[in-house]
């Protein structure tokens, strides 16, 4: 009951604030930059490539200097990756199943990358994310016009986050990342958790594409998000943290999206003029995405309430979609893939004692159990 107890507690316990707003200023200025660039230019609608390129400054917040330079580049691998493989899938009309098979797959590798070279935050998240997000709008420009709206952003956040070294010259020749060399036990476990990303976010694909949503990639992401829990109870709570952020963030969007009186198109009926609507959006996904970045380490639920607004911001300044359409879609397909995510953790788990710094235990996986070992690793 105590275990129980402390786990329904730790769903609302906020972290203690390490400089957040620092992170979160660097990644605000980031994403507003070249978004501002872009709202100047009046093609809002390419800011969700802006944005995508921008995430990159999310990464080694707290390393030295020239780790954190290296960590972003690995990262941007990863975000660029997503994005050019989303441009290719919209340029071809390559949706449904197919979008479904590639997510999926790449999700698998994408797993295996970030494990292996221990990005933080962990896991393929968002570039599985900006893949899925750039499938499902059209491209207004050629591809690679796209492609280095998304890399320059990319390089300027990277740019901003070693920014700080020419103010204090200070360098560690010493530092290095925490990256141990793989072992036969290690990569097992990485192929294996690989695998959890490809069944999750697989399965999420297919229910979203059988139901007929329009946007089952929220599916596949959300699906994505329980796996990057350091352990069972720490996964299971950031499937919940996902329904409920998610939940509340579509209130807020729903203030800033829906024609009703209560809303920023009642209250300033000029919102509602296209010009300055997307004006409003463009500074709305720069102020949110702060707010993201603020409490993205502290409490994952939180950084949900405004990160949903972004992504369908964003979605909504590139293609135009009926809001309650939108945000009803965007509700169930967090639902149901956050579930199945859960689902996957829980069916698919390490189990028998540890002991040391590692342990022997069998993959459970329904009707099968095959013996693996694994090293004992950390992930936040």
């Amino acid at each position: 009951m105590k275990r129980v107890v402390d786990q329904v507690r730790a769903l609302h316990r906020l972290e203690p604030a390490t400089n957040d707003h620092l992170a979160a200023l660097r990644v605000a200025l980031s994403v507003a930059a070249p978004s501002l660039i872009l709202l100047a230019l009046g093609r809002t609608d390419l800011i969700i490539y802006a944005v995508f390129g921008a995430l990159t400054g999310m990464y080694g917040r707290s390393e030295p200097h020239q780790l954190r330079l290296r960590h972003q580049g690995q990262a941007a691998l990863v975000l660029l990756c997503g994005v050019a493989v989303g441009i290719t899938l919209s340029i071809n009309h390559l949706h449904s199943w197919w979008l479904v098979a590639v997510e999926a797959t790449l999700a698998g590798v994408g797993s295996a990358y970030s494990d292996r070279v221990r990005l933080k935050p962990n896991g393929p998240f968002f570039g599985i994310l900006a893949l899925g997000a750039c499938a499902s709008v059209p491209v207004a420009v050629p591809w690679y016009v796209a492609m280095l709206i998304a890399g320059g952003s990319a390089v300027f956040s990277m740019a901003v986050g070693f920014s700080g070294w020419i103010r204090r010259r200070s360098w560690e020749p010493g530092a290095t990342r925490a990256v141990p060399s793989p072992t036969p036990a290690g990569r097992r476990e990485l192929l294996v958790h690989a695998a959890r990303y490809v069944l999750a976010v697989g399965a999420a694909g297919t229910v979203g594409v059988l139901s007929g949503s329009g946007h089952p990639h929220w599916a596949m992401a959300a699906a994505a998000v329980p796996l990057a829990g350091a352990d069972l109870p720490s996964r299971v709570r950031r499937g919940i943290h996902r329904i409920v952020g998610t939940f509340l963030g579509l209130a807020v969007t729903a203030v800033v999206l829906l024609p009703a009186p209560w809303t920023l198109a009642g209250l300033y009926p000029a919102f509602q003029e296209p010009a300055r609507h997307a004006q409003v959006l463009a500074l709305l996904v720069i102020l949110f995405q702060f707010a993201t970045e603020l409490f993205m380490t502290r409490h994952y639920g939180l950084a949900m309430v405004w990160f949903t607004p972004v992504i369908l911001l964003m979605t909504q300044l590139a293609s135009p979609a009926e809001p309650g359409v939108l945000i009803l879609e965007r509700a169930v397909e967090t639902l149901v893939g956050a579930l199945l995510g859960i689902l996957v953790v829980v069916a698919v788990r390490r189990s028998g004692p540890q002991a040391g710094t590692g342990f022997e235990g069998p993959l459970q996986l329904p009707g099968v159990a095959l013996r693996l070992g694994f090293a004992r690793r950390s992930r936040h």
